[in-house]
């Protein structure tokens, strides 16, 4: 039930910023290209809006990514107004390996070498879209949590990179700073991290709890007491290590900034 209400939580907050603050996105428009690139290459221009990839149209620079990344081999078709003219550019875009900065994975992507004009715009929204996108960016928020979880087990990500409560409060004092909405979407993302981690099969854990009924149905009955007790111990040790560990880290960055 816990895990359910943060989950909750973090839908419910998400939608309510988008419906009181609008959705926000980056509109498509080069601010430069990069010399010698492909896009300069094909003739791209500072000011050129991009409409449409490969016949399919765009209008976010989320958008623009999204199609251009995933072409390591071949060519796109780019569509651009320039002057209440539309012009269509065919460019190959160059492979690059580019880190993931959650999971620490490398990977290839596809590079057309521009940059966006940074002129963020905000449309208001109804409260079907706006509960609609909160539950989609919730989604995108559980998949980066899990991604960390995942990277932590693979040692992609270094156990470096956790906070703790110190953490939590130097961030949060930040993003008050920074206005209501940049708190709020903290609180959410705090919330289903909550969820997510409760989830981990650790004893003490909802996901211990999970694992040791999951456990008891495949026996066949349940475990004895001493079994239990000892199930809990290992818990508790588990999470006093990372309670050590995330305090740790807070107090190193404390002294080393």
């Amino acid at each position: 039930a816990g895990v359910i209400m943060n989950i909750l939580l973090t839908i419910g907050v998400s939608s309510g910023i988008y419906y009181t603050y609008g959705r926000q996105y980056l509109p498509a428009v080069v601010d430069s290209v990069v010399a010698q690139a492909p896009a300069q290459l094909a003739g791209l221009q500072a000011g050129d809006r991009i409409v449409a990839i490969n016949g399919e149209a765009v209008r976010g620079w989320d958008e623009v990514i999204a199609r251009v990344s995933p072409v390591t081999s071949g060519a796109v078709t780019v569509d651009v107004e320039r002057g209440g003219t539309r012009l269509s550019r065919r460019i190959t875009p160059e492979a690059a390996t580019v880190k993931d900065p959650i999971s620490g994975e490398e990977r290839t992507v596809g590079r057309i070498g521009v940059m966006v004009r940074d002129s963020v715009v905000r449309e208001p929204v109804g409260l079907g879209t706006a509960i609609a996108s909160g539950t989609r960016a919730s989604w995108n928020m559980a998949e980066q949590v899990v991604s960390v979880i995942g990277g932590l087990v693979s040692g992609g990500v270094s156990a470096d990179q956790l906070g703790g409560p110190i953490a939590i409060a130097r961030t949060s004092v930040q993003a008050a700073r920074n206005g209501a909405e940049t708190l709020w979407s903290l609180i959410a993302f705090l919330s289903l991290n909550i969820a997510i981690l409760n989830l981990v099969p650790i004893p003490v854990l909802d996901g211990g709890q999970i694992l040791m009924v999951i456990a008891e149905r495949i026996k066949g009955g349940e475990f004895s007491m001493r079994t239990r007790e000892a199930f809990a111990r290992v818990g508790v040790l588990a999470v006093l290590a990372l309670i050590l560990l995330v305090t740790f880290n807070d107090l190193r960055a404390v002294f080393t900034r």
